[in-house]
């Protein structure tokens, strides 16, 4: 089992706080060969038990010292993710979750804003200091 980024219980707590029903903690993916944890499956429904819209979250905090290389193996981790979440449950959205201060300071830069939209990777970007979702990004 996968170790737990410091910001898991938060935006656990987030999610939650907005109306979603956690399903998974983690997302396990069993592809034979390897194993797969996405941090959260979460679910909300829309109207009673009509048209639910399913998640999945991976969440990442940008504390290490190289915020480039960190954003390099989050971009490569999502892609590898969705394309085995697209096998396994392809009506669950997956999103990369992003501190706030980082979406501010880092994703804002053109080259940063490309990688995001060419591939089309929606943020889930939540403020550790009020400890809840900020801004949802698809």
């Amino acid at each position: 089992m996968p170790r737990k980024d410091i910001f898991h219980q938060l935006v656990k707590t987030a999610l939650e706080n907005e109306g979603w029903t956690i399903t998974h903690d983690p997302y396990h993916i069993d592809l034979g060969f390897v194993d797969l944890y996405i941090d959260l499956g979460a679910e909300r429904l829309i109207g009673a038990i009509k048209d639910g819209n399913k998640i999945a979250i991976e969440i990442k905090t940008f504390i290490a010292p190289s915020t480039i290389s960190e954003f390099h193996t989050a971009i490569g981790q999502f892609i590898n993710y969705r394309i085995a979440l697209e096998e396994e449950e392809p009506d669950r959205l997956l999103y990369l979750a992003i501190p706030s201060d980082i979406h501010k300071r880092f994703f804002k830069h053109p080259f940063i804003q490309t990688v995001i939209q060419r591939n089309q990777i929606p943020l889930l970007v939540y403020d550790s200091e009020k400890q809840e979702i900020a801004k949802w990004i698809r």
